[in-house]
């Protein structure tokens, strides 16, 4: 490394020092005292006294007058806001599919709610003899698919709602049924897959092809993407806890986490399948 390298690398210790301070707020999740702050921190409370009085200064750190208690400050809530305003599934979710696809040898995409329903924006192949065909924009059905699926048992989306009412209207007429049975029959595949964090797909929608699908989280909670798998029958294990179906479940919950999701959330509300006007 050359010496202009060197400097060029060199920061202010002191402001990396005092960030110990705002990640301990941070990680902790409500007011904190001063003695505990600097615990946390690292640090001898004298010194984190000085770097809590600069940070309140900027906005970054706000103190209860009656408490005492330290906290995170308006601009602080400024930084975060903006920084998940800039958090784009796709962009983020590029390196994940490819490490995934790597991993499983298997086709994986990422799927959004579109105009029209759960839509492919992004896939990568993994080759082979067997081609899965799936192009970006290709729009999957909410009811067998399990790309679908996966949007029906954790999208809460009134939009979504609409597509779905729809999807079933036509299928029963299609059937010769009412909506009422189809969505009886869902139901239970739909409680499945909130039991398991997963949904599944096998010969439903494409003759020969099993597909696995798991929901994504953003930072309020709310779904916002799926990352899908598809691979051929016989060589697509669509065992609940299977490899392919933790590794597949693994990579949402890490796209998640860099949405901002935090899993302490509570449990997601019902799926919309209970909404649907019998």
């Amino acid at each position: 490394m050359t010496e202009t390298t060197e400097k060029q690398r060199q920061g202010i210790q002191s402001i990396e020092v005092g960030t110990r301070l705002l990640r301990a707020l941070a990680a902790h999740g409500r007011p904190m005292m001063l003695r505990d702050l600097a615990k946390n921190a690292g640090m001898p409370a004298a010194k984190a006294h000085r770097y809590l009085v600069s940070f309140m200064r900027m906005g970054l750190v706000e103190q209860d007058g009656n408490t005492g208690r330290y906290d995170l400050g308006s601009f602080s809530l400024e930084l975060g806001l903006a920084s998940l305003s800039r958090l784009d599934p796709v962009r983020l979710g590029t390196p994940i599919l490819d490490d995934l696809c790597e991993r499983i040898g298997e086709t994986v995409a990422l799927a959004m709610l579109g105009n029209h329903g759960a839509t492919i924006v992004r896939w990568v192949e993994a080759g082979g003899p067997i081609t899965v065909t799936l192009r970006t924009g290709t729009v999957l059905p909410l009811t067998n698919s399990a790309t679908g699926r996966a949007f029906v048992a954790y999208c809460r989306s009134p939009f979504l709602k609409k597509l779905l009412e729809r999807e079933l209207r036509a299928a029963a007429d299609m059937a010769g049924a009412t909506v009422t049975a189809l969505v009886r029959e869902l139901e239970p595949i739909i409680s499945e897959i909130r039991l398991h964090g997963i949904a599944r797909a096998s010969n439903s929608l494409t003759p020969g092809i099993n597909g696995f699908s798991a929901p994504v989280f953003d930072h309020t909670g709310h779904m916002v993407a799926a990352i899908t798998s598809l691979g051929s029958v016989g060589n697509f294990d669509t065992e609940w806890n299977s490899p392919l179906a933790l590794a597949i479940k693994e990579s949402a919950r890490a796209l998640s986490l860099r949405l901002g999701y935090s899993e302490t959330e509570q449990a997601p509300p019902p799926s919309i399948l209970a909404s649907i006007a019998r």
